[in-house]
């Protein structure tokens, strides 16, 4: 994992404090504690898929456990959420998380003649750059721009890695603690509980 500028083991030693508030502990601590997740809305090969691109696109290769990024977005469409935002060429988010999947999985077809979750790494890299770079084969890009949902997905695959409070501790985050209000907000000011 990249350096911290807080030490392993912060983000839960500050949950344990009265700097954090009841509501934001139990969201926090619930991230940190997640069961396994069975997918509600996708049909369960379509979410291996999403878990096999999310690897590839956010990878984790120094974590003993990667941070699970599909759960939240199987939850969203379930719920028939919205993440704020999205392009006026894409389908509204259930259909285009369905077609765009659909769409990386003949991609794979086309170019390789397999399964993406049976390629190589560097095969499904390729995959998601034509995907990226809007130039991938599939019947389903014909009618969705490609770059478009790659972008789409990838926004939404970063949001969820960076809620998560692991994610925070790595980049040096700490706002979670809410209860006493940022007083030192001048240039090189620090709360006495930032600990760098």
């Amino acid at each position: 994992m990249p350096d911290s500028p807080y030490p392993a083991g912060t983000v839960r030693a500050l949950l344990n404090t009265d700097l954090v508030t009841a509501a934001t502990r139990a969201v926090l601590e619930a991230r940190l504690t997640a069961p396994a997740y069975e997918p509600q809305f996708f049909e369960p090969e379509t979410y291996a898929l999403l878990r096999a691109v999310a690897a590839r696109l956010i990878p984790q290769p120094d974590r003993p456990e990667p941070i699970e990024l599909a759960p939240a977005i199987d939850q969203r469409l379930l719920q028939g959420g919205s993440d704020g935002w999205r392009y006026d060429a894409l389908p509204p988010d259930r259909e285009a998380f369905r077609m765009g999947l659909g769409g990386i999985r003949q991609s794979a077809q086309a170019l390789f003649q397999h399964d993406f979750m049976e390629l190589a790494a560097e095969q499904q890299d390729a995959v998601l750059q034509a995907v990226q770079e809007g130039q991938a084969p599939g019947e389903i890009w014909l009618t969705m721009p490609a770059a478009r949902f790659f972008e789409e997905l990838l926004a939404e695959l970063t949001e969820n890695y960076y809620a998560h409070p692991l994610a925070q501790e790595e980049i040096g985050y700490v706002g979670m603690a809410d209860v006493p209000g940022w007083t030192k907000i001048g240039l090189n000011e620090r709360e006495d509980r930032e600990v760098f």
